[in-house]
């Protein structure tokens, strides 16, 4: 185990920097001239108030600034990977790949979505504001305060049905996790990777190291029996 230096800290806050610049710019950019615009050709944006103005405004910089800060904070930590780990990620990185190759297009859809779900929320959350919002405002009899009370209604009833999708996608797949446990064993496969590479020296390695391996397996096929079902814990994917 490799631990971080105080330049790898370093240089990690300042790629985290760097991706909160990018993101910053880049989102308000989009933002500043997205309500310049509807400020240009739209009469009911132009009678909104400076507050909710600048509250649209950073609902967008503000996510953005902090996943890009993330994004190239990952970027950096990756570039540092050295030795048997960066071998062994690159081989499940292939498993995964085979395995997506594999699945149906259904599959592939709910993988991606329960992959994506929170980005699917907020997204479905700004889509009906934004729906709610364009509908509602072709009403002349209401005031602007409460065509926007009305969107913002509209939104939340809207996203409390895709949290309640979520969850029982969420549920389901619990369940199926539980009736097929899937352990994950990555730490023994970079060890066994290691200690097969000098089993040249020792002939005896090989066959000891499937001897563990099988005594393992019985011994968690053996606790997976004797626990009661209430009191077992699903596998973590």
């Amino acid at each position: 185990m490799k631990f971080a230096t105080e330049e790898d800290i370093e240089g990690h806050a300042a790629a985290s920097r760097r991706g909160a610049i990018e993101g910053a710019v880049g989102s308000s950019i989009v933002a500043l001239g997205g309500s310049y615009y509807l400020h240009r050709s739209v009469a009911a944006y132009r009678a909104l108030p400076l507050s909710l103005k600048a509250l649209g405004v950073v609902i967008i910089v503000a996510p953005v600034l902090s996943i890009q800060a993330e994004r190239r904070g990952l970027e950096y930590d990756k570039s540092k990977w050295e030795g048997e780990g960066v071998r062994f990620l690159h081989g499940k990185r292939l498993e995964d790949d085979a395995r997506w190759e594999e699945m149906s297009n259904r599959d592939k859809l709910a993988d991606w979505a329960d992959r994506h779900q929170y980005s699917l929320i907020l997204g479905g959350w700004a889509s009906s504001l934004a729906f709610a919002g364009a509908v509602i405002s072709r009403d002349k009899i209401q005031t602007t305060a409460q065509k926007v009370v009305q969107a913002r209604m509209w939104a939340q009833g809207l996203t409390i049905g895709l949290l309640i999708v979520a969850g029982a996608l969420t549920q389901s797949r619990r369940a199926a996790a539980a009736k097929h446990p899937n352990t994950d064993h990555s730490w023994r496969d970079m060890v066994n990777s290691n200690l097969l590479v000098s089993s040249d020296m020792n002939p005896n390695l090989v066959s000891q190291l499937e001897h563990q391996e099988q005594e393992a397996r019985e011994l968690a096929a053996l606790k997976q029996q004797i626990t009661p079902p209430s009191r077992r814990i699903p596998a973590t994917t």
